[in-house]
């Protein structure tokens, strides 16, 4: 079993769409018994409050329902639970990496690192932005998702006897 955890800010926007991207993705491929995933906040901004309308719609327009999931904040616990720890941007990322335990620091990378053809590390937050921002920032999400899922299986194969 993998365990992979999406981050970002309020855990309202971006790792939310992205938990659910790849959650379909990983039911597509008939995965879903062997990965884990979840999403978290860097911020307490939003706790147990569902993802943000925008974000509700535009996932809703490409078939992924994310309306059930809840905002929560990373806990020290998440570092040794999970195997990834994917950040949305350089403030993600630069906020666990100061909060994280030095041994669970290698878990930590940018989800939009599987989507090299991008060229950047850092995926907009929509969040004060218009609706066409949350199709953008999804289909980044979407890429990069079918980026880290194709990293998986080529992992898994390496691994098989």
């Amino acid at each position: 079993m993998i365990r992979i955890l999406f981050v970002c800010m309020g855990n309202i926007c971006r790792s939310p769409m992205a938990e659910g991207v790849f959650q379909k993705l990983l039911e597509r491929e008939e995965l879903a018994d062997q990965v884990m995933i979840d999403s978290a906040g860097t911020h307490a901004y939003h706790l147990g409050k569902a993802p943000d309308e925008r974000a509700i719609r535009a996932a809703r327009e490409r078939g992924i329902d994310i309306s059930h999931l809840r905002a929560r904040q990373v806990e020290p616990g998440d570092f040794e639970e999970f195997d990834l720890v994917l950040v949305m941007d350089e403030q993600n990322y630069d906020t666990l990496l100061f909060t994280s335990a030095r041994k669970y620091q290698h878990k930590l990378g940018y989800l939009l690192d599987y989507a090299p053809h991008l060229k950047t590390r850092n995926l907009p937050d929509p969040y004060y932005g218009t609706e066409p921002g949350f199709d953008r920032v999804l289909d980044m999400i979407e890429d990069a998702c079918e980026g880290l899922l194709a990293h998986l299986q080529e992992r898994r194969q390496r691994q098989a006897p």
